[in-house]
């Protein structure tokens, strides 16, 4: 209800409705057809749980929808996709987790030496700090892959004579190994920013009760500047979970490892929405548990 001007006592005019016009009407359509389509696709999928569901209701449903139920699960109607393959996208699942988790840590682990060297005012360290951001960052994360995996492997007698070929062989810890150095050069700028956004006055604090440079740096400065890092490690985290679906390329069964596999067996496109729909879950979940923990860090800078 629209209340009175106090000064007149006058009600407003009433807002005009909008005029139905060519992209309105283009817009509500297009929204509608995205509807369908979203409902469509749900229905679709779920058809792949009508199995167990109804072996899980079985026992509860009376007389005769418990012989409907026998009926059905007799039938060859029910689809059976993810009972073939829920199994192993569990294991993909698994992988790719292992993949992202290995190579989030080794990357976090080096981003500090190389930020620390990216601020250096000597040209000794910063410049092959900035060379090796400016690589990792500018090329491609598959051709980075390709290079230490097949890049690598082209060298094995030098590898064997040294003992690293078990290292370099294994397809698994390629993976991690190229992602962890992109993810470094990532991480370390995102670190190097936030620790120039850190006042200076914090340094020149610390310095004048005594603390020594390497105390301040840990125990004053990365502290603080993780708080301001904490959103663009989220989405670093984020597009390395996307990413990681570039493992699959070289023969590593996660997620879409194993979708490849079971598309190549059925010839089956729901594959790949299953795999968009477990990629979708996963991000989503991280996003929110990522919104706690940034919450729950900085509930402090609340006002």
């Amino acid at each position: 209800m629209i209340a009175p001007n106090p000064t007149t006592g006058l009600k407003p005019p009433p807002t005009p409705s909008r005029p139905w016009t060519n992209t309105r009407i283009a817009g509500h359509v297009l929204m509608a057809l995205w509807i369908i389509a979203g409902i469509s696709l749900v229905a679709y999928l779920l058809g792949n749980l009508e199995k167990p569901i109804l072996e899980a209701l079985r026992p509860y449903l009376p007389t005769d929808w418990a012989t409907w139920a026998d009926a059905r699960l007799e039938t060859h109607e029910i689809d059976s996709f993810l009972e073939r393959f829920g199994a192993k996208y569990v294991e993909g699942f698994l992988v790719t987790l292992q993949i992202v988790g290995l190579s989030l840590l080794f990357g976090a682990l080096l981003s500090i030496p190389i930020a620390l060297a990216r601020s250096s005012t000597l040209w000794i360290f910063s410049a092959p700090a900035y060379a090796y951001v400016y690589f990792f960052r500018g090329t491609p994360l598959l051709a980075q892959t390709f290079l230490i995996y097949y890049g690598f492997g082209s060298f094995r007698p030098e590898l064997q004579s040294v003992g690293l070929w078990w290292f370099f062989r294994d397809a698994f810890y390629c993976v991690v190994f190229a992602f962890s150095l992109n993810t470094a050069a990532y991480q370390a700028e995102i670190l190097r920013g936030a620790i120039q956004n850190i006042a200076q006055g914090q340094w020149e604090g610390a310095a004048a009760l005594g603390l020594t440079k390497p105390v301040t740096f840990f125990k004053v400065i990365l502290p603080q500047a993780l708080m301001v890092a904490l959103r663009p490690y989220g989405n670093e985290i984020i597009l390395m979970i996307k990413g990681s679906a570039i493992a699959a390329i070289i023969t590593i069964y996660d997620i879409m490892g194993e979708t490849r596999r079971a598309y190549s067996r059925t010839f089956d496109f729901q594959a790949y929405i299953w795999a968009a729909v477990i990629y979708l879950m996963i991000v989503e979940t991280l996003r929110r548990v990522w919104d706690k923990i940034e919450a729950r860090l900085t509930r402090h800078l609340k006002r």
